[in-house]
Formats: C-alpha cells, sequence, structure tokens
C-alpha cells in the first residue's frame, strides 16, 4: 500500500516528467520497445507474404489459375479484415503484449501448417487462420506506439515500425525464393514460423505504456464514443487513400516475382533474391525519408505529412509505368525502376499513420486503427491480388486468341500479367489525388480534436 502523500500526488505519466520532459531512461525503454515492436511486426510481414516468390511452384503442383493465385491473399485480407475490428477494440481495453503474444503464436503455428498442406483448400485454409493471428499487429502495435512517442517524434517511430513492411518482404523473398529452389517451397514455409519462438518471450518481457501517456496536456478521452471517429472527415479520405495504396501493394506483393519469372526469363531464386534486395533499400529509403520528412513537414503546415505522402505516390506513378512497359529481358531496369516507386509508395505509412494519430483521441487509435485496417483491406488488398489475376487471365486468353492459339501458353501468360499490372502506376495517380483531398481537410480536424480533449480535461 502507498502513503497517503504518495496516493495525493498528481498522476504522472510513466514516459514524461512531471514537467513534461521526456527522462533519458525513459527514451531508452522507448526505444527498446519500439525494437521488439518492429520485430514483431517484421515477422508478420515475412509471414504474410512468404507466398508470393512461392506462388509459381506452387501453381504448377496444384495446377492453379492466375485467378486462384490471387484468391489466396484476396481471402485471407477479407477474414483479416473483418476480425481486425474486435481485436482493434480489445486494444483499447485489455492487455496489448498479451494480445500482441497470442496473435503472433497464431500465426507462426498456421504458417508451418501451411507447409504441410497437400490441396489447394487446405493451403486457403491456413492462410486464413494466418490472417486471423496477424489482424491484431497493426492495431495493437501502432496504438503502443502512439503512447510511447509524442507528436513531434511520431512520424520517425510510426516509419520506423512500418520499415517491417519493406523489410520483411524483401526478407521473405531474399530467403524463401532460395530456400524453395533448393529444398521445395514447404520448407520455405516451416522456417517463416521459426522466430516466434525467440520474439514471444521478448515481447511479453516489455511493459506496456499507459493510454495517452504521449499527451500528457490533454485528456486520453477515455469516455469517447468508439464510433465518433467516423464523424473525422479526414479519416475517411486516409480510408480511400488506404484502400488504394493496398490494392498496389499487395498486387506488387502477389505477381511481381512471377512478373520478373514469365515476362523477363528469370530464375525463382533470382527473382526472390533482387526482388528483396531491391525491397529492403525502398524500405530504409522509405523509413528515412517519411519519417523524418514527416516530422519536419508537421513543424512548417499541419498538413504537411498528408501533401508529403501525395507527392510521393505522384512521384511513383510513372516509375511503375516505365517498369510494366519495358521490354523482355530487361529484368535490371525493371527491379530498379518498381524499387524506387515501391520505396516513394511506402513513405505513405510514417506520414500517414501519424496523422491519424494527430486526428484521433488516444484511447481510441486502436479502434480507429482497426476501422481503418477493415476498409482498407476490404476494400483494396482484398481486391487487388485477385482483380489484377483475373484481369492477367482475360488478357492471357487475349493474347492467346490473337496469336492463334486455342490453349493459353506460358508465351499469352506473360503478356497478360505485364498487361494487367499497368494498374499500379495508374492507381498510384488516383491514391495522390485522395491524400490531397485529405490535406484540406486535417488542420481543422486536428483543432477540433485539440479542443475536444481540452474540454473533458477541464475540471466539471
Amino acid at each position: 500500500m502507498g502513503s497517503p502523500e504518495a496516493a495525493a500526488r498528481p498522476t504522472v505519466s510513466p514516459l514524461v516528467g512531471a514537467a513534461g520532459d521526456v527522462p533519458r531512461t525513459w527514451r531508452s525503454a522507448a526505444g527498446v520497445a519500439l525494437g521488439v515492436l518492429f520485430a514483431v511486426n517484421l515477422l508478420n510481414f515475412y509471414d504474410r507474404q512468404v507466398l508470393g516468390p512461392l506462388l509459381e511452384p506452387i501453381r504448377r503442383e496444384f495446377h492453379l489459375t492466375d485467378t486462384q493465385l490471387g484468391a489466396l491473399t484476396t481471402l485471407f485480407t477479407i477474414l483479416y479484415a473483418i476480425v481486425g475490428v474486435p481485436f482493434g477494440r480489445l486494444a483499447d481495453s485489455w492487455s496489448r503484449k498479451k494480445l500482441l503474444a497470442l496473435g503472433m503464436i497464431v500465426w507462426s503455428a498456421l504458417t508451418a501448417c501451411s507447409g504441410f498442406a497437400a490441396s489447394y483448400l487446405m493451403l486457403l485454409f491456413t492462410r486464413l487462420g494466418v490472417g486471423v493471428g496477424e489482424a491484431v499487429c497493426a492495431p495493437v502495435g501502432t496504438s503502443w506506439i502512439g503512447d510511447l512517442f509524442p507528436a513531434s517524434r511520431r512520424s520517425r517511430a510510426l516509419a520506423f515500425f512500418m520499415l517491417a513492411v519493406p523489410l520483411g518482404t524483401g526478407l521473405s523473398y531474399m530467403v524463401s525464393g532460395p530456400v524453395a529452389e533448393a529444398f521445395g517451397w514447404r520448407a520455405a514455409l516451416w522456417l517463416a514460423a521459426a522466430p516466434v519462438i525467440l520474439l514471444a518471450p521478448a515481447l511479453l518481457a516489455l511493459r506496456e505504456p499507459r493510454r495517452g501517456a504521449s499527451e500528457h496536456r490533454l485528456s486520453a478521452g477515455e469516455h469517447l464514443a468508439a464510433w465518433s471517429v467516423l464523424r473525422i472527415p479526414t479519416l475517411w479520405w486516409i480510408i480511400a487513400s488506404g484502400a488504394v495504396i493496398n490494392f498496389n501493394l499487395y498486387a506488387l506483393g502477389t505477381f511481381l516475382p512471377a512478373f520478373l519469372i514469365r515476362v523477363h526469363n528469370v530464375s525463382l531464386a533470382r527473382a526472390g533474391f533482387w526482388l528483396g534486395a531491391g525491397s529492403v533499400v525502398a524500405g530504409l529509403f522509405a523509413a528515412t525519408a517519411g519519417g523524418v520528412m514527416g516530422d519536419w513537414a508537421i513543424r512548417k503546415s499541419r498538413n504537411g505529412r498528408m501533401l508529403m505522402a501525395a507527392m510521393g505516390a505522384l512521384a511513383a506513378a510513372p516509375l511503375a509505368l516505365w517498369s510494366v512497359l519495358l521490354p523482355a529481358g530487361s529484368w535490371i531496369a525493371v527491379t530498379i525502376l518498381m524499387s524506387a516507386a515501391y520505396g516513394l509508395l511506402n513513405t505513405y505509412y510514417g506520414t500517414v499513420y501519424s496523422s491519424i494519430h494527430d486526428i484521433v483521441a488516444p484511447a481510441l487509435r486502436g479502434t480507429a486503427m482497426s476501422i481503418y485496417f477493415m476498409a482498407m483491406y476490404l476494400c483494396g488488398a482484398s481486391f487487388g491480388p485477385v482483380i489484377t489475376g483475373r484481369l492477367s487471365d482475360v488478357m492471357a486468353r487475349r493474347a492467346a486468341t490473337l496469336a492463334g492459339s486455342s490453349v493459353v501458353t506460358e508465351a499469352a501468360r506473360a503478356t497478360g500479367l505485364q498487361q494487367a499490372m499497368l494498374v499500379i502506376p495508374a492507381l498510384s495517380l488516383v491514391l495522390a489525388l485522395v491524400l490531397y483531398a485529405g490535406s484540406r481537410t486535417i488542420a481543422r480536424d486536428m483543432a477540433a480534436r485539440d479542443e475536444q480533449l481540452k474540454l473533458r480535461a477541464s475540471p466539471g
């Protein structure tokens, strides 16, 4: 039991001092926590994208179409999006580290089980289980980081956390492609599940910050209604942007290795390794540029982060278009150009995710992120692979017909996929327009949030 004097003292955040300073020891603790959360998210995206470099051997073994391959990701993301909403609400009320540890154990176990799949349906079933486990990672991780770092440093922290997207994807390609070529695609899935043995104990050893810890001047907004976040105009623009960028990124993650293999005659191991290396380099650029420029931009203007994200998407469009249109055999140029476009698109995370924290009360961040993820995955990621796959099949049949063939040849499949990939630069332009629209409303929404929390923090 504490003393009466201790009970009478004002509550001070575990991460900020009485005067609002961030002590060196707590900065160190926040850095350790961010590092562990990053490692968990790295495994999250490694396991999520592990099928990308394995699709060609899986297609041949189970005799699948591109539509069926795309459906593996589409059905995964639909379930992921739906179960993410209750998990996000739970992240606002229960132990975040316990919830995240459970999710990580589930998705890793089902990734390992995928390696035992004897049919397409069994593979699909295990991937759906992976989606359930992974649905906890983003709302828990981003909510946790929002309580570790103040607004002035949040872009860099979230950009580092989301660096796991390109790095996890890149490592998955670099490791899984060569492993699959040497030992078979099943061995690559078993290997992907192994890191949970070390990460689960490390996560459970962390101490969670108090909700709203980084917003020490304002009330955390504990009594705000969960669905009040949908009354924020900018959040709707951000949700729309999430759907567009996830369409692009999931279409790329699913079909870019196959694009190099079919169109540019690259081996499975080489495609996986070099696309992975390009993803890693692009991710390091995105984390640095998105984080540093995002924190710089918010000091210059309240809509600076959204404008930076729009500029990144706009710059990515011509690079993606150029890479898709290059002739067969130009795989080095394709890898460089598409990696550059991918890096520019990934600056989105540090800028836009921190913008969500700028307009949403701390006690509703898990809920807001889960609603955002539900929409972006249901309306974007779930359609990206299957629509791109369907376009590829349609264009391949058309190419075969024009060539006078009654069957869809491998050459026709290459032509069909190349034409289908043109959706990437087109939607990059759409993304830039949506983000610019969001930049027109965010300043008002930030002011409204601050005023609302001040009123709730005031006596009476």
